[in-house]
């Protein structure tokens, strides 16, 4: 760590701060700081990653500047700023950015273009009353299958069990389920290709899915989920949903590849506008 802090001496820097989860439902914030070295490179480096107990904006800014102090680190030679699209993070008013811009006014706010990207894309696509109902749903479901941990290891459990019995049968092949997820994430705003990712593993995890929703209608001890579940089971198995399964799978999958493309640190502008191009041209 010293030799970073020696790297940024007195220069100018940027942050990238995220928060997520880990295994133990605990929040974590990380911290990047990015800046220019004396050869004009640029130059991004791991500062930490702290649990925090309280994510509201001036909770998150205060455990920001006692980083900053453990390390030396001056927040007025702070410069830039990006977060994820949470609202206590990005907020008008009350987010960790305004306070930081109330402070250091010539503090710049990026947010990731990628995350616009998806935002505009199911934006559109909700405006489709089906489709809006769709995404409903599928919060729903993710929501009741990951309940508790309970659901999320028979989830995994079955999910594993499928996939063995495929494999004895020759159905599928090794190499094809080497690197499978076998988590149903949540879909967000936050997180780019969250929806996308969402419907793949929901797609793939399809019988295991139905499998714990049937559970959780079976039993008697959770009346008041019972018959919400029995709903969301008849609507998995209808045309409409399936269908646009399918639909958004490939609509969102086109815009993840064009942002997984722009995100190349190699990506040359004449390529990228290409690839834009291409996928207008594909969609109108």
């Amino acid at each position: 760590m010293s030799y970073i802090i020696s790297e940024i001496e007195d220069s100018y820097f940027s942050i990238l701060v995220d928060e997520s989860l880990d295994k133990s439902i605990k929040e974590k914030k990380a911290v990047i700081v990015r800046f220019v070295n004396k050869k004009g490179q640029v130059i991004e480096r791991f500062l930490g990653v702290e649990h925090v107990s309280d994510t509201s904006a001036s909770s998150l800014k205060a455990a920001l500047e006692g980083m900053f102090a453990h390390y030396g680190l001056s927040i007025s030679r702070l410069r830039g700023q990006g977060y994820d699209g949470a609202s206590n993070m990005r907020g008008q008013f009350h987010g960790l950015k305004t306070l930081i811009h109330k402070e250091i006014p010539f503090v710049f706010y990026i947010h990731s273009f990628a995350h616009q990207l998806q935002l505009v894309v199911v934006s559109v696509a909700k405006n489709i009353l089906v489709v809006c109902d769709f995404f409903n749903y599928i919060s729903m479901i993710v929501n009741i299958v990951g309940a508790s941990c309970k659901r999320r290891d028979a989830l995994l459990q079955n999910h594993h069990a499928k996939i063995v019995e495929k494999l004895e049968k020759g159905e599928i092949f090794s190499g094809r389920v080497k690197h499978q997820e076998t988590t149903l994430a949540g879909p967000g705003d936050t997180c780019w290709g969250s929806h996308h990712i969402t419907l793949v593993r929901l797609l793939s995890m399809w019988d295991s899915v139905l499998e714990i929703l049937q559970y959780v209608c079976d039993d008697r001890n959770i009346v008041e989920q019972r018959g919400r579940t029995l709903g969301l089971i008849e609507k998995m198995e209808s045309f409409e949903f399936v269908f646009i399964l399918h639909l958004m799978i490939r609509v969102l999958g086109m815009a993840n590849e064009l942002s997984t493309a722009l995100q190349q640190k190699d990506q040359n502008i004449v390529n990228a506008m290409g690839l834009i191009v291409t996928v207008i041209a594909y969609n109108t």
